[in-house]
C-alpha cells in the first residue's frame, strides 16, 4: 500500500498538472471530445478546474481524510463509473485512492480518455501505483463494489454485487425552489445550474418549483444568455425533437428559442427541456424533496446557493452516502 503522505502528494501534483498548458494534456482533452460528442473543451476544462479547486488541495485533502480511520488491510474494491459528464466518476476514484485500497476500475467508454491519462501520470510519477490501480472491462472477485448507473443498470449491479459490501447508485437529478423574488443575478447563477454540461449531470437542475402565479418572463430573458447552446448539434436536435412532440400533442410550453419550459410534476426532464411545478407551502415541498430518492440536491435561497450545483466539496457525497466511511470501514 502506498504511504498516505505519498498519496496526498501525488494528488496535489495532479492538481498542478491538470491546470497546466502541457501539450500532452491538451491533446488528451481533444481526444476526449472526439470520444464523446457531448463533451466540449470548455466543459472539460471547467470540470478539471472544479476538481482541482475543491478536491486536489493538500490542506483540504488532509483535513477531510482526518475524519476517517486509516485503512490497515488493503481490500480489492471494484468501481463502475458513469460517463454522463466529464470525469463524473473522479470523486469515487479519489475516495478509493485516498483510502488506500486496490482499485479495479471499469471506466465508461464515454469518459475514459482523461481518467486513463490520470492513472498513467500517477504510474509515471510513482511506479508503485501500478500495483494499486487496475483498469478492466470486467471487474470480478472484488471484496466490495461501488457502481453508478441508471435505474435499469442498478438491477444488474444488485444481482452481481449484492452479496458483497456495496454502494449502488440509481438515477438522480436536482431541482430548484424559487420564491418569485429572485434577482437577475440569482437567475444568472441558476442558469448555470441548468445549462452546465448541457444539463446532463445529476447535479443539474431539471425542474424549478415556483409559487402559483409565478412570472417566467425574467427567467426566460436571463436564460437566453445561453442561446449559444443551440450551436451544438446534439442540443439543438433535442430542442427540435421535443418542440415537435409538444406541438403534435398540443402540450402547453414556454420558450425563449433555446429552452423549452413545460409544467410537469416529474423532476427529470430531457436535454433542452426544463420542467416546472407549482407549490403552496415551501417547507412542505422542501421536506418532500429531501425525502425523495430521486433528488441529488436542492438549489435555492435556503438551500444550496444558486450557481453552486456543479461545485460539490469533498464531503458532498453522491446520494448522501458517505463513500469514504464505507471504504475506510470495510
Amino acid at each position: 500500500m502506498i504511504a498516505f503522505e505519498k498519496r496526498i502528494d501525488l494528488l496535489e501534483k495532479l492538481g498542478v498538472y491538470l491546470l497546466s498548458e502541457n501539450e500532452v494534456l491538451q491533446d488528451v482533452k481533444q481526444r476526449a471530445v472526439y470520444a464523446n460528442s457531448w463533451f466540449t473543451i470548455e466543459n472539460i476544462e471547467l470540470a478539471l478546474k472544479q476538481i482541482v479547486e475543491s478536491f486536489l488541495q493538500k490542506k483540504l485533502l488532509e483535513a477531510w481524510a482526518k475524519n476517517y480511520p486509516k485503512v490497515i488491510t488493503q481490500k480489492k474494491v471494484g468501481i463502475v463509473m458513469a460517463g454522463n459528464i466529464p470525469l463524473v466518476g473522479f470523486h469515487d476514484f479519489l475516495c478509493g485512492f485516498v483510502s488506500g485500497h486496490h482499485l479495479f476500475l471499469k471506466l465508461s467508454s464515454k469518459d475514459d480518455v482523461i481518467q486513463k491519462h490520470i492513472i498513467e501520470k500517477f504510474i509515471e510519477w510513482e511506479p508503485e501505483v501500478n500495483d494499486s490501480i487496475t483498469v478492466s472491462e470486467q471487474i470480478k472477485n472484488c471484496e466490495a463494489y461501488i457502481a453508478t448507473g441508471s435505474n435499469n443498470s442498478s438491477r444488474y449491479f444488485e444481482q452481481y454485487f449484492g452479496k458483497y459490501p456495496n454502494i449502488i447508485r440509481k438515477n438522480r437529478t436536482s431541482v430548484a425552489i424559487l420564491d418569485g423574488n429572485e434577482t437577475e443575478e440569482d437567475l444568472e447563477f441558476l442558469a448555470k445550474d441548468v445549462f452546465l454540461y448541457f444539463g446532463l449531470g445529476c447535479r443539474n437542475v431539471t425542474q424549478v418549483c415556483v409559487p402559483k402565479g409565478y412570472d417566467f418572463e425574467s427567467l426566460l430573458r436571463v436564460f437566453n444568455n445561453h442561446e449559444d447552446l443551440m450551436m451544438h448539434h446534439k442540443y439543438k436536435n433535442n430542442f427540435d425533437y421535443y418542440l415537435a412532440i409538444y406541438l403534435l400533442n398540443k402540450v402547453p410550453y414556454l420558450t425563449n428559442n433555446s429552452l423549452l419550459i413545460v409544467e410537469n410534476v416529474l423532476p427529470f426532464s430531457a436535454v433542452a427541456v426544463l420542467h416546472y411545478r407549482y407549490y403552496d407551502d415551501m417547507e412542505i415541498l422542501a421536506n418532500e424533496l429531501k425525502n425523495s430518492n430521486e433528488i441529488q440536491t436542492i438549489i435555492g435561497k435556503k438551500f444550496t446557493p444558486f450557481g453552486q450545483a456543479q461545485k460539490p466539496l469533498l464531503n458532498d457525497y453522491a446520494d448522501g452516502v458517505d463513500t469514504m466511511n464505507f471504504l475506510c470501514n470495510l
